[in-house]
């Protein structure tokens, strides 16, 4: 007998363990597109969800330079507010999805005088003496706050806004730094906070404050690949067009010099021109590369794109034994896309193959459907393969494996399929051949 189980719950549970909801709720976060933002809105809302089993409420303060700042206040205003919210998620196949998706829409309403109270406050992170809730965070402690209002170490400001005399600090962290504060109350059930709901809250605490961190980890990560990317770039641009500029610069001082004789002067603007028409064509690639934007896809004939491949390589086959096949599976008559950029993306690959063929070699050319989700445009060769040491980075700008090749033919090709929604697998060994596989969604053919 084989029982088969979801890998995580949808639907909420009120009977279950207060864990086993925090939890579940938590697990959301990784098997969704979530914003920073909605990873704490989902780490908030597992602390709060249930009537009776969670925190009442939870408030989220970021830390913004040296100050803690309210960003926004989880839960009810009232204990009608409150009945109203538990009835709500107790209705019979609610799932946490609908829970999220029913706090998004309240942390965002203007309405909301939770939110619209917590984003006025503000309390400074290293003062000599700071005050709660900011003396969590800048201790970097964990602190429980009982009998509040007799409590000199909470500000006045924030405990006029909270109304609760108990509550729960939590501060968010990495190993250096602050990231900012959940606080957490039940001032509508006035139920007392146990160790258990603290040992909890804590491991919330933890995972938003990872959120937090990889979120910035990413940030700066991506900044130094642009900025690596803006110097490959530079040094890309600077080689490939010295070599031009400095022919047509020497040639243009012969023209210059009164002893150049008339037939030297004819063949050094011949070269000009050819140096120009290169300088364009670089020019040419790079805008393409840099302007992939499909707006909308239109059915595009394979057949008819095919056949413009093959005319337009014409001048590559003459004089070489090589073979240039199509085909397309009955059936399969378009492809919706933006033609343009589905022929110069078709046409990169293929003239790839016809470089890495020997005379005798063959480049097959077809399309097909893979199955009810995918058609496939592949381009097969028997030529030399991709060397192993270049395998995982064909398609990164600037590799190349051309003596005058600017390595941007396959990036490019990466780029447009992305923009299709779609994907590229490749298949290559050395002195056996390649197989570019273009995937297009079910969406995108016909």
């Amino acid at each position: 007998m084989i029982e088969r189980y979801h890998p995580f719950l949808h639907q909420f549970p009120p009977g279950a363990s207060k864990e086993l909801q925090i939890f579940s709720i938590l697990a959301q976060s990784f098997f969704q597109p979530f914003s920073l933002m909605d990873n704490l809105l989902v780490i908030l809302t597992a602390l709060t969800a249930g009537s009776g089993l969670g925190f009442n409420r939870a408030m989220l303060l970021l830390a913004d330079g040296d100050v803690l700042k309210g960003e926004f206040w989880l839960g009810p205003a009232s204990p009608e507010e409150a009945s109203s919210i538990w009835e709500v998620l107790s209705t019979p196949g609610i799932g946490y999805t609908e829970i999220i998706e029913h706090n998004r829409n309240l942390v965002a309403s203007e309405a909301n005088p939770l939110v619209q109270q917590v984003k006025k406050i503000s309390f400074p992170l290293f003062e000599e003496n700071p005050t709660i809730p900011a003396l969590a965070a800048s201790s970097r402690e964990i602190i429980v706050v009982r009998d509040a209002f007799r409590e000199p170490l909470v500000d006045r400001q924030f405990l006029d806004i909270l109304k609760a005399d108990e509550f729960l600090c939590i501060p968010l962290l990495s190993q250096d730094e602050i990231f900012g504060e959940i606080i957490l109350d039940n001032a509508i059930t006035r139920l007392p906070i146990q160790s258990r709901d603290i040992e909890l809250a804590s491991i919330c605490g933890l995972a938003a404050g990872n959120y937090i961190y990889v979120t910035k980890l990413q940030k700066r990560v991506i900044e130094m690949k642009k900025q690596a990317a803006l110097g490959e770039m530079a040094m890309f641009v600077t080689h490939q067009l010295r070599t031009p500029l400095v022919t047509i610069g020497g040639f243009i001082d012969q023209l210059l010099d009164p002893k150049t004789n008339a037939a030297k002067k004819k063949r050094n603007l011949r070269i000009i021109r050819s140096e120009i028409a290169r300088l364009e064509r670089i020019m040419l690639r790079l805008t393409r590369f840099f302007r992939i934007d499909i707006k909308e896809k239109v059915p595009v004939n394979i057949q008819e794109v095919f056949k413009l491949i093959t005319e337009s390589l014409k001048y590559r086959l003459a004089g070489r034994r090589i073979v240039l096949k199509t085909e397309v599976q009955p059936g399969l008559t378009s492809i919706l896309a933006e033609p343009v950029h589905l022929a110069e993306a078709l046409r990169n690959v293929v003239e790839n193959a016809l470089d890495a063929l020997a005379d005798g070699g063959h480049v097959f050319l077809r399309a097909y459907r893979e199955n009810k989700d995918w058609a496939v445009i592949s381009v097969e060769d028997n030529g030399r393969g991709i060397p192993e040491s270049i395998k995982g980075k064909i398609f990164d700008t600037f590799v190349s494996t051309k003596e005058k090749g600017i390595g941007l033919g396959l990036a490019y090709v990466k780029r447009f399929m992305e923009a299709c929604q779609g994907k590229i697998v490749v298949d290559s060994q050395e002195g056996k051949g390649t197989t570019f596989k273009l995937y297009f969604r079910s969406g995108g053919w016909e």
